[in-house]
């Protein structure tokens, strides 16, 4: 009976194991399936005119999508100005200030659902919060919609990062007589430091592609999104809109720009994503 028992155990520890990298070898040829497509595809559209000329009217061959590019780049950074410090102080209550009271179980069970959210219903929102009664599409609506989007994730993130820094440094600290906050911000963040940033670079992977916030929030424009900051008072040029309305067209230029802002979007949050494994591993090793 123990034998047999043992036997079942083992052949149910081996099927498992089987299954399991079938599933992620499944996972990683779709990656790279997706990869080799998007790579394929997009390598033909880039360019010097690719990067910087501007989209140009229908029926006009050329041009590029260099204003996409800017005003991705602008709306990311408005973004992370207006999320990442909020999300930041959340963290911070969450783990050092709030962690067994009732506002930061609330607090928590909040950035959890929000995590769970569709980007869809943040770009509803955001219309209706500040599009609505501004009656026009703009550029800060957009940027405060990938706010939203960052504050879960690097509220979340900044909590975990902080609770995995030793209690022994917080009282070492406090036995000398540093005041609470002085020890949480140059000490225990000190510590903490390269798993915040991952948390930053997992939040702009995050919000770098999100298409359906900004078609309600900036949508989108072919001119330069130039002077700052009367620009981005209205419609503000960006890749994910440009590739949603692009890559349906019946015009060849347009898919073939479509898919070269693919291949920028995808290698950049490749990028943000690899750079997020190597801080933490350079950080594991010290």
């Amino acid at each position: 009976m123990i034998r047999r028992a043992a036997t079942g155990r083992r052949l149910t520890d081996h099927l498992v194991k089987v299954i399991s990298a079938c599933a992620a070898l499944v996972g990683i040829l779709a990656l790279a399936w997706i990869l080799l497509v998007v790579l394929q595809k997009g390598a033909a559209a880039i360019s010097w005119d690719f990067f910087f000329h501007r989209t140009l009217p229908t029926g006009n061959a050329g041009g590029g999508v260099g204003n996409c590019i800017l005003g991705s780049a602008l709306l990311v950074g408005l973004a992370v100005v207006l999320g990442v410090p909020i999300g930041l102080m959340i963290g911070v209550y969450l783990s050092e200030f709030g962690r067994d009271t009732r506002l930061g179980t609330a607090v928590r069970f909040s950035a959890n659902v929000m995590m769970g959210i569709p980007s869809i219903i943040v770009g509803l929102f955001v219309w209706t919060l500040m599009v609505v009664p501004m009656h026009s599409f703009s550029g800060w609506a957009g940027a405060v919609a990938l706010a939203i989007l960052m504050l879960p994730v690097v509220s979340r993130t900044t909590e975990d990062m902080l609770q995995l820094v030793p209690n022994a440094l917080r009282e070492s600290a406090l036995a000398l007589g540093s005041p609470r906050w002085k020890v949480t911000f140059q000490i225990v963040f000190r510590a903490a430091r390269a798993g915040l940033l991952t948390g930053v670079l997992l939040a702009l992977a995050r919000i770098s592609g999100e298409t359906a916030p900004l078609l309600f929030t900036c949508l989108n424009s072919p001119y330069w999104p130039w002077p700052l900051p009367a620009a981005l008072n209205g419609p503000t040029a960006n890749l994910p809109v440009l590739i949603w309305n692009f890559a349906m067209s019946p015009y060849d230029d347009w898919v073939r720009l479509a898919w070269g802002a693919a291949l920028l979007i995808t290698v950049g949050v490749l990028a943000l994503n690899i750079s997020s494994r190597l801080i933490l591993r350079r950080s594991a090793h010290e």
